[in-house]
């Protein structure tokens, strides 16, 4: 016996419809998400605790050494070195900006509660405390005190300054105020931070 012909399809008969979108359930559309787990982080490395304890006492009179070396040594001979130097550069350097910031406040406080000696005093503590306050804290606020403090006195400067001598002595005056950035300004970044959050509602 012979298995029977399966009907052939009709090339003419019309397909049947695809159903529209909104008869489809939101599940069978696109795949659930599947919760993604971060890693899990690596335990801390701990020399200390993998060392030897005979290792870590040799370090420790090593390190006690080198600094009663350095200071029974190499204080003495920094403190001879620094009094064969001449430092008449720096202490120019330093008049160079704060005489005419001095000047400046001079002119400018006449008719004030406030003296110009008050005033330099003033100047110079805010730029000391900001400054520390910025390299030990690093807050936003010291950070901004800082830059203004150094804006204000290279205008001062700028200002005050004989004509022939005002460009090299504003100069001087934004070069001490980038030097100090290097302390109050460690560690800024102008790169904006990224914080990004994978939140995974449940369904």
């Amino acid at each position: 016996m012979t298995a029977p012909k399966q009907p052939q399809p009709d090339p003419n008969k019309p397909k049947p419809p695809i159903p529209p979108m909104d008869t489809i359930a939101d599940s069978d559309r696109m795949p659930p998400r599947t919760p993604r787990t971060a890693p899990l982080r690596p335990a801390p490395i701990r020399t200390r605790d993998d060392m030897p304890t005979g290792a870590l006492a040799m370090l420790g009179i090593g390190g006690g050494l080198a600094v009663i070396l350095v200071l029974v040594v190499g204080v003495p001979r920094l403190i001879d070195w620094s009094h064969h130097q001449d430092w008449h550069w720096f202490t120019q350097w330093v008049a160079t900006v704060a005489d005419p910031v001095h000047a400046y406040l001079s002119a400018h406080t006449a008719g004030l509660p406030l003296t110009a000696t008050s005033a330099f005093v003033i100047w110079q503590g805010v730029g000391i405390v900001s400054l520390v306050l910025s390299w030990i804290t690093g807050a936003a606020g010291a950070r901004l005190t800082w830059t203004a403090h150094g804006a204000c006195s290279v205008f001062m400067v700028w200002d005050a300054a004989p004509a022939a001598s005002r460009p090299v002595a504003a100069a001087l005056a934004v070069l001490a105020w980038t030097i100090g950035s290097f302390f109050a300004l460690r560690g800024l970044s102008l790169r904006p931070l990224i914080h990004l959050h994978n939140h995974h509602p449940a369904r």
